[in-house]
């Protein structure tokens, strides 16, 4: 069976924009794929496959435990739950029942955002209350300090260039605090590329999404303590259910950790040295200007960001870019400053070769 783009009607899509869901976010490995391939043709007691993949992750980590779980959004929603029920069965059942009255999820209220969808939906979900700590562009130690009640049930860290940058307290600061009132903190790193350092900084659960930086299929990534791993991994048999991962998922996801503990991930220099003829090209069209810029939460990741002066705006320039085939979809967050950028991680020469004569046509 031949699969492609026109047996089923769609576009060619040239990802520009970066890691992302709404473009199936990142492309696998083969080494990820004969691991996929290797669970979809056999069978396993999924119990046993979630503890033991769980346990060889967790030691290429050296942390306690770790469980693979659909999504980085279940993470959220299952540690939330997990972090209610704290292992009740009773709650594992209901998980909304009036009993459990520790149900407030502190969070700076920078980092209460969209993602694809609220970050408070996803607490919702697994039955918290979120609770905002600070201001939009300010929230330090003592923010969340102000907002913590005898309901409060955990501390929660956006780390994601979606969040307010300014004036916010490190995960380290935040560690600080749920230890002084002994409270777990659950930092979701869903686009994050360090697997350490946020247990390092003091962090109880860390969650990661399984197709971004670690470029492997559909998954995400819940480690920390043992007892609160052990709580979130219950939770199959709860929400968990609404959100359960395949074999062949599971499977390839923790090869894909495996090949990215080896061997990381593109870093900035490679990035610059790709981008730079990409950006000159860019700069001999008439209308647009092109520079490489890193990251706006710092992360060592580099980008052509592209201000548009001529006729068009920037936004009518990223309507017509996706309206072809090849769709080519370009991150938009600050189109309303005539600015347009170019994430090349999913992108190769070809690719750039064909933004640039696009852009040439449109301009």
């Amino acid at each position: 069976m031949t699969i492609s783009y026109e047996k089923f009607g769609l576009k060619e899509v040239i990802n520009a924009s970066g890691r992302m869901t709404i473009l199936g976010v990142s492309k696998v490995s083969e080494n990820v794929l004969a691991a996929q391939r290797f669970g979809g043709e056999h069978f396993f007691e999924m119990s046993e496959l979630a503890i033991k993949t769980g346990a060889y992750l967790a030691e290429l980590l050296h942390v306690e435990d770790t469980q693979i779980v659909s999504s980085a959004s279940a993470g959220i929603a299952q540690s939330v739950a997990a972090l209610i029920g704290q292992g009740d069965l009773y709650h594992l059942y209901h998980p909304y029942a009036s009993r459990f009255q520790k149900r407030e999820i502190v969070l700076p209220k920078g980092h209460n955002v969209d993602y694809g969808t609220p970050v408070e939906v996803m607490v919702n979900l697994g039955g918290g209350q979120v609770v905002e700590a600070g201001y939009a562009n300010m929230c330090g130690p003592e923010h969340l300090e102000q907002v913590i009640t005898e309901q409060t049930a955990a501390i929660l860290y956006i780390k994601s260039h979606h969040t307010v940058q300014k004036s916010m307290l490190t995960v380290a600061e935040a560690a600080e605090v749920a230890k002084k009132h002994q409270l777990p903190l659950i930092v979701d790193a869903a686009a994050e590329e360090d697997l350490f350092r946020y247990i390092e900084a003091g962090a109880d659960l860390v969650i990661y999404s399984g197709a971004k930086a670690i470029e492997g299929p559909s998954a995400g990534l819940v480690i920390g303590k043992k007892e609160y791993v052990e709580w979130v991994r219950l939770q199959s048999k709860g929400i968990g259910r609404a959100m359960k991962i395949g074999k062949d998922n599971i499977l390839g996801f923790t090869q894909a950790v495996e090949d990215y503990l080896h061997h990381g991930s593109e870093d900035g220099d490679s990035m610059k040295a790709r981008l730079a003829p990409f950006v000159t090209a860019l700069n001999e069209i008439s209308g647009i200007t092109a520079a490489i810029v890193q990251d706006g939460a710092g992360r060592d990741i580099y980008r052509a960001s592209v201000k548009v002066t001529g006729t068009k705006t920037a936004k009518e320039v990223i309507n017509e870019l996706k309206a072809e085939d090849p769709a080519i979809y370009t991150r938009e967050y600050q189109a309303n400053n005539g600015i347009i950028e170019f994430d090349i991680r999913s992108v190769n020469q070809e690719e750039m070769e064909k933004i640039t004569k696009r852009l040439q046509e449109i301009m």
